[in-house]
C-alpha cells in the first residue's frame, strides 16, 4: 500500500480519520492525499426525461469549504516526522465522485458512519466500497493509538471476505498476531477457517484459527466481544455478504460492526 486517499470534510470524526491514516501510511511509507468531500446537497429528479439536478444551498461557498478542509489536513500533518502528505487541488467532490476517484488509490480512509448528522455518512462509505474496487479503512469514532499489531480476520467463507483478506495480506505479514475467527451463524458455503489458515501460511503468515458458537447472541456482538478479549487493534471484514436491503431490514454483521465497532476495520466488497 503506497497511495492512500483521505476524503476530508468538517465532521466530528476527522481527527480519528487523520490519525488512522497516519498509522496505515507509516507501515508502508505510503503517501497520503487529501481531497475535500462536500456535504450532501439537495437533488431533484425529473421523471420525463429522467434528469437529476443537484442544488447547493444559497450560501454555499466551495472555495471556502475546500480551503478549510485543506487547512485541517495540512495542519494535522505539518512537521509530522515520517509522513508524506499532499493536497489534491480542485473543487470538492461528492460521494459518487469519491467512489470513482478511489479506484486509483490502494486504500481510502473513511470515518465510521454516524447517525448524528454531524458525522460521516453511510453513503460515503458505501460509495467507496461498491464503486472503487479497492479496500476501505474504516476509522473508529475515537482515534486509535495502534493498528495492525494484533489483527482479527472475521472469516465467514464468503467471496467478500476472501477479497478483504487478500487486500489485507501486506498488513497481515507485518502483524505480531493474526487470528482467523469463524462464528456460528456468520458463515456461507465456502472454504473453512482452516483452509484460510493454510492460504495465509503460504504467504508466510502464521495465523491462529478459532471457531466459536454464538451463544444465542448476534454474530456481530460475538465478534466484537472476542476482538476485545484478544486485544485486537484491527478487524478485517468482508462487507455486505448479505444484501444491503436485507441488512437494513434484518440486520447483519456488517451493519452491527458499522454501528458499534471501536476498532479500525479494513473492509472490501
Amino acid at each position: 500500500m503506497k497511495s492512500v486517499l483521505v476524503p476530508v470534510d468538517h465532521s466530528e470524526a476527522m481527527a480519528s480519520v487523520l490519525a488512522s491514516a497516519v498509522l496505515l501510511a507509516k507501515r508502508f511509507d505510503a503517501g497520503l492525499e487529501g481531497i475535500g468531500l462536500r456535504p450532501v446537497h439537495v437533488e431533484i429528479v425529473a421523471p420525463d426525461p429522467i434528469v437529476a439536478v443537484t442544488f447547493p444551498p444559497a450560501d454555499w461557498n466551495d472555495t471556502e469549504f475546500v480551503s478549510k478542509a485543506r487547512g485541517n489536513f495540512e495542519g494535522y500533518y505539518k512537521d509530522m516526522a515520517g509522513v508524506r502528505s499532499r493536497w489534491r487541488a480542485g473543487p470538492s467532490i461528492d460521494d459518487a465522485e469519491l467512489g470513482s476517484m478511489a479506484r486509483v488509490y490502494d486504500c481510502s480512509v473513511i470515518g465510521r458512519p454516524s447517525s448524528s448528522g454531524r458525522g460521516p455518512r453511510m453513503t460515503t462509505l458505501e460509495s467507496a466500497l461498491f464503486e472503487s474496487g479497492q479496500p476501505v479503512l474504516v476509522a473508529p469514532p475515537v482515534a486509535p493509538t495502534t493498528m495492525g499489531e494484533n489483527i482479527l480476520v472475521s472469516w465467514n467463507c464468503s467471496t467478500e471476505q476472501a477479497r478483504a483478506t487478500s487486500c489485507a495480506i501486506p498488513l497481515l505479514k507485518q502483524a505480531k498476531s493474526v487470528t482467523i475467527m469463524t462464528i456460528e451463524g456468520l458463515t456461507v458455503a465456502g472454504p473453512t477457517g482452516k483452509d484460510a489458515q493454510d492460504w495465509l501460511a503460504a504467504h508466510g503468515i502464521a495465523a491462529r484459527e478459532v471457531s466459536l458458537g454464538n451463544g444465542g447472541r448476534k454474530p456481530g456482538e460475538v465478534l466484537l466481544a472476542e476482538a476485545a478479549k484478544l486485544g485486537a487493534d484491527l478487524i478485517i471484514k468482508g462487507a455486505y455478504t448479505q444484501s444491503r436491503l436485507r441488512q437494513m431490514i434484518f440486520g447483519g454483521a456488517t451493519s452491527h460492526l458499522l454501528a458499534h465497532s471501536s476498532l479500525p476495520m479494513l473492509m472490501a466488497r
